[in-house]
């Protein structure tokens, strides 16, 4: 049985991000990983937790390679979901520089929705 793409309420996740101080905020980190590994099909994508523990590891240096990973994960997702494949690898990647983060967060479980709406 193929694991499906869990789709997630934006605002309610940015709110959940600042009320618990951030620990949800990494939750969703986890999880955005794992849903773009499955929806890419790209097996050479670190889970979740392994790019996590490799955030931390390298006190956030690895979250530029993420994010840049990430929106090439994601065009090849879209692409393999019937949509547009626009690749957003920079814009994450500069986002990230910036400190925006969580905008890039927002951008990819908008992404993650269109596909786990497409997929119903």
């Amino acid at each position: 049985m193929e694991k499906r793409i869990e789709r997630r309420d934006i605002a309610l996740s940015l709110i959940l991000s600042i009320i618990t101080c951030g620990i949800y905020g990494i939750i969703w980190f986890v999880n955005l990983t794992n849903d773009v590994k499955t929806a890419s099909k790209d097996e050479t994508l670190q889970s979740g937790i392994v790019a996590l523990l490799l955030t931390i590891v390298t006190c956030g240096i690895y979250s530029f390679y993420w994010a840049y990973k990430m929106g090439k994960a994601m065009s090849t997702a879209k692409i393999n979901n019937g949509l547009n494949g626009d690749d957003n690898a920079i814009l994450y990647l500069i986002l990230e520089i910036l400190g925006l983060g969580i905008v890039t967060h927002c951008l990819i479980q908008n992404d993650l929705n269109s596909i786990a709406t497409k997929e119903k």
